[in-house]
């Protein structure tokens, strides 16, 4: 009877004292694409990626109700790094959903103004409204609504303290006359969160979850809304000499506390441990000799040392492009090529061969087709539109010469080499569906590439790439240009295998390398890919997109024709910035990526 009073009081009590209006509430994705958008139009930084913020205790005053029930004592800020514009995952703050709508739009506009981040938190806020009032006049009308919405909703400063009064006045006046604040005074407590600003974020931020890493066999992939970041900071290894710890865990208060205690690692599954990390405001993290999360993370499935493939050599320094320094760095990358080690020649799979048979015919027309050729001085056919512009102007212009008169059908002759560049990594040995992993279908959609390009007779080349750190960029030789496709070939690629991680701006200089060397008229590079690009070291996040696009541009400088295939569902929030418009697509449902390659190549190749 005690337990259900309980609970009836605390529903009671945290009903009351709720804030927000859930009625009205727009969450992130449902305004993802168009605040990216509009961040992106407005002139802010194509490089960053948008991700939900984290929340966090924010310490500011609260009504008694509210203390009593444990309500409103986070919040998640908007803010921007250099990788990152982070959003509320959620917004209810005004009754009415249109201004929730209108404050996410207002959020992205604010952050894509160029403001003095270094400046107070006031300050810069102030700045960044006046540039972008100064710059998108429009936006002054939604503006001049969202704050005539949100004074109300704010502490009124007749019933606080006077220092909390005086700064919340301050505040308000920053609200209603951008510019004409220089500094809050001081209070004992921060001041309530202002929902138009955005709020400074930590220099160290750990992402959730740690790309390109597989789940479990028969696990899920990880619904790209649940990806947050995280508040971090560095501390010391604890002292390696384990005692006895003696504490009340009575007295323990919350998941954030931190005890610089050396504790034995302990391996297996902890179904709390992602919650735990969630609710913690800021995550303490340190190095030491264990390195639990790589050793998790290399034992899966991976191939043994002494199975590997073989080396090609000693391998080829490349260099790197650094953002943050705004130079190549020379030598910087090792890529090691790689052969299949005791691959056997094989046969195609059986359940591929009725698709291949299909496949082969429909290219082996598109060869074997014929075209029109115009402006021919012999041919069967004349060409009338020709004869009637000569006539034309023969009696404007005089004595015009009339050769080209005539239509001919000739063979088509296809001048094109293409390379294929496989993502090998980690993350292709998720699971698709019950039955097959990414890897699986990356595999099937090498076999029916290779077969229908067989058909035409293009030069062609296949690769797949996979990276351990700048040392060991592993670029596997699935077929060269010079060689036939066959058993051999085959081998090859059903031999491949989940690797390791994805520094795409290497491989894909190594492939302009290769491919450079052809002479076709069309040089066709075509990437692979599950994932974007990342590593152990420093090539996770901005580094390495980048790198990347820095590769990109090095190719077509090249005269190469970059193209991506991807199936992974984030890819719309960076290859528009990698590629550009129209040279990349995305495939829903992974499984179609066997039967959809071939037909995108004899698309891109017509």
């Amino acid at each position: 009877m005690e337990e259900q009073v309980g609970k009836l009081w605390d529903r009671l009590i945290t009903r009351a004292a709720r804030g927000g209006h859930a009625q009205a509430r727009v969450t992130l994705a449902e305004i993802e694409k168009t605040a990216g958008i509009l961040f992106r139009a407005l002139g802010g930084d194509g490089g960053l990626k948008l991700v939900a913020s984290q929340s966090a205790a924010h310490g500011a005053r609260r009504a008694w109700l509210k203390r009593l029930a444990g309500a409103d004592a986070r919040a998640a800020p908007a803010g921007r790094d250099g990788g990152t514009l982070r959003l509320p995952p959620a917004i209810d703050v005004f009754p009415d959903k249109a201004l929730n709508r209108d404050l996410y739009l207002w959020l992205a506009a604010l952050a894509a103004a160029g403001a003095d981040d270094t400046a107070p938190w006031v300050v810069m806020n102030q700045a960044r409204t006046r540039a972008t009032l100064a710059r998108y006049p429009g936006l002054a009308a939604r503006y001049r609504r969202l704050v005539r919405a949100l004074l109300p909703l704010r502490p009124d400063p007749n019933r606080l303290p006077a220092d909390a009064a005086r700064r919340e006045s301050a505040i308000r006046r920053a609200l209603l006359e951008p510019g004409s604040v220089d500094e809050l005074p001081l209070a004992r407590r921060p001041p309530w969160p202002v929902a138009l600003w955005l709020y400074p974020l930590d220099p160290l931020q750990l992402t959730e979850p740690a790309p390109d890493v597989a789940p479990e066999a028969g696990g899920r992939l990880r619904d790209p809304a649940e990806r947050r970041r995280l508040r971090a900071e560095r501390v010391p290894a604890p002292g390696k000499d384990r005692g006895i710890l003696i504490y009340r865990f009575e007295a323990l208060l919350s998941w954030a506390e931190y005890v610089k205690v050396d504790r034995a690692t302990e391996e297996g599954d902890d179904a709390d441990a992602e919650q735990a990390a969630r609710d913690m405001d800021v995550l303490s993290v340190t190095r030491d000799s264990e390195k639990v999360a790589a050793r998790v993370r290399f034992d899966l499935d991976l191939p043994p040392e002494s199975g590997d493939d073989t080396p090609l050599g000693d391998g080829v320094l490349l260099p790197e492009w650094d953002y943050r320094r705004q130079r190549l760095l020379p030598d910087h990358v090792r890529i090691e090529p790689l052969i299949a080690a005791g691959a056997e020649p094989v046969e195609l799979p059986a359940p591929l061969r009725a698709t291949a048979r299909r496949l082969r015919h429909q290219f082996e027309a598109l060869v074997q087709g014929r075209q029109w050729l115009r402006g021919q001085d012999q041919g069967n056919v004349v060409d009338l539109d020709a004869y009637l512009r000569k006539q034309a102007e023969r009696r404007h212009h005089g004595d015009i010469s009339m050769d080209g008169l005539y239509l001919d059908q000739r063979k088509r002759s296809r001048d094109l080499a293409c390379l294929l560049l496989a993502d090998l990594s980690l993350s292709t040995d998720a699971w698709v569906n019950d039955r097959l992993r990414v890897i699986d279908v990356v595999r099937d959609a090498l076999f029916l590439f290779s077969e229908a390009l067989g058909a035409t007779g293009d030069r062609f080349a296949l690769y797949g790439f996979s990276s351990r750190r700048r040392e060991h960029v592993r670029f596997h030789t699935l077929k060269e240009f010079g060689e036939d496709y066959g058993a051999r070939v085959r081998g090859r690629i059903q031999a491949i295998r989940p690797g390791f991680y994805t520094r795409m701006g290497a491989a894909i200089r190594q492939a302009t390398t290769l491919l450079g060397r052809e002479t076709a008229g069309q040089r066709l590079l075509l990437l692979l890919t599950d994932g974007k690009p990342n590593d152990l070291d420093l090539y996770e996040g901005r580094y390495g997109i980048e790198d990347t696009r820095r590769a990109l541009h090095e190719a077509r400088r090249a005269g190469l024709q970059p193209f991506c295939v991807t199936i992974d569902r984030e890819a719309g929030s960076y290859l528009p910035y990698l590629f550009g418009s129209d040279t990349y697509t995305v495939l829903r449902d992974p499984s179609e990526l066997p039967r959809r390659l071939p037909l995108l190549y004899a698309r891109l190749t017509r």
